[in-house]
């Protein structure tokens, strides 16, 4: 689907057609992203808000224009409710540290076991550094949240909850709205990290309600080093600056400094121009194809890999929720998944393999790392073919050394 659009999928690698199957790393970007940040650098590079000059002045707009983009996208109630960032894991960084300062002794925070490490370690350093509690939802065996668990482990100590929309492993889609509703039961915070979500099946952050939501560029189809916190303006109105420097100020003396408003106060310095706008093209690619069409075909190719990778004995797929989003996991016993990574490139099939910076979930399933296969909306069955090709192949080396 709209493969076209996408020009690096045209090359040939060691003389194959390139299959690309890591898009949950990060998605492949459409000749109209290319364009837009292009265009920016020929025509209207400069820096933005303070300049008075055309170029300046074009910048600026655009930049802005992006953030409206942005706004629509998520359905954010205000403009100034997102806020550029380097990706989600500096979103999640800014949330938490600037959070952290609100926070007290005694507090407490609830993660779940399928957090990518960006949503685990800044709210460790949060409890470490202000003297808090972690707490933990504990995962199923069907590859689901515990919500029994997870409703036990509210007090009135709990101020935040910090939660995946979509696992980045098993592809598991956490009913978020149900938390978050829970979660406000007990007048807690919750920020979704919906890196792998966003690609996947539209946001709504004013019917899900949620206090924050991060997202990161790179995996939806837009540039790498820019992301969104969206945060409800009530939230970033009351927490303190993340970064300090040029634009987020309004006044600046020895004595004091007063903050600039929203959404300058959380952007210090000079952002990545060129990136903000070409998430804002990502952004407007991905509604003019519509998430109708996008969620077909993926949910279809889902269904499909699944299918077709029953066909592989030795494979162990890794249970997640039905139906899964964007990726698929496999463990193939005897066999490190990055040996099977290596023959898959040498078909110019690109994959993923190891802990995917989610080592407390790998204990949890009892791993130390997986193939990852994720999709986009640019795959096709012809791909997920070849892919089962190539694995039985592959898998034959290892059979005939002894290893399998």
């Amino acid at each position: 689907m709209r493969r076209k659009d996408f020009p690096i999928l045209n090359q040939k690698i060691a003389g194959k057609n390139l299959i690309y199957l890591d898009t949950a790393a990060s998605a492949q970007k459409p000749q109209v992203v290319i364009n837009a940040i292009q265009n920016y650098y020929q025509q209207n590079n400069a820096n933005i808000h303070r300049g008075i000059h055309t170029l300046s002045e074009r910048a600026t707009q655009a930049f802005e224009q992006a953030r409206k983009v942005i706004q629509k996208f998520i359905n954010a109630q205000h403009d100034y409710e997102i806020i550029f960032t380097s990706g989600a894991t500096e979103s999640i960084n800014l949330a938490a540290c600037s959070l952290g300062r609100l926070l007290e002794a005694g507090d407490e925070i609830i993660v779940s076991t399928l957090e990518h490490h960006s949503n685990i370690v800044p709210w460790q350093m949060v409890c470490e550094q202000v003297g808090m509690q972690l707490r933990v939802i504990p995962l199923l065996e069907e590859g689901v949240l515990d919500l029994k668990a997870y409703a036990e482990l509210f007090n009135n100590r709990t101020r935040l909850v910090a939660l995946c929309h979509v696992s980045h492993v098993l592809g598991t889609i956490n009913p978020i709205k149900e938390m978050i509703e829970m979660a406000h039961q007990h007048h807690a915070a919750v920020l979704i990290d919906g890196a792998q979500a966003v690609s996947h099946l539209p946001v709504d952050v004013q019917d899900l309600d949620c206090d924050f939501y991060a997202f990161s560029g790179q995996k939806l189809y837009g540039p790498s080093g820019i992301g969104v916190l969206y945060g409800k303006s009530s939230w970033l109105k009351k927490m303190p600056p993340y970064k300090t420097g040029g634009g987020m100020i309004r006044r600046v003396s020895f004595a004091k400094t007063e903050y600039a408003d929203l959404p300058a106060k959380f952007e210090a310095g000079t952002p990545h121009i060129s990136g903000a706008i070409g998430l804002g093209a990502a952004v407007e690619f991905v509604q003019e194809v519509g998430f109708t069409e996008i969620m077909q075909h993926e949910n279809e190719l889902m269904s499909y890999l699944l299918e077709q990778l029953k066909q592989l004995t030795a494979a162990q797929v890794l249970k997640a929720s039905r139906p899964q989003k964007g990726v698929v996991s496999i463990i193939i016993p005897e066999v490190h998944p990055h040996d099977i990574a290596t023959i898959l490139n040498n078909d110019a099939i690109a994959v993923r393999a190891g802990n995917h910076c989610a080592m407390p979930l790998m204990e949890r399933l009892g791993a130390s790392a997986t193939l990852r296969i994720s999709l986009g909306m640019y795959n096709n069955q012809q791909e997920i073919d070849q892919l089962i090709v190539s694995l039985k192949e592959g898998l034959k080396l290892f059979q005939r050394g002894g290893n399998v």
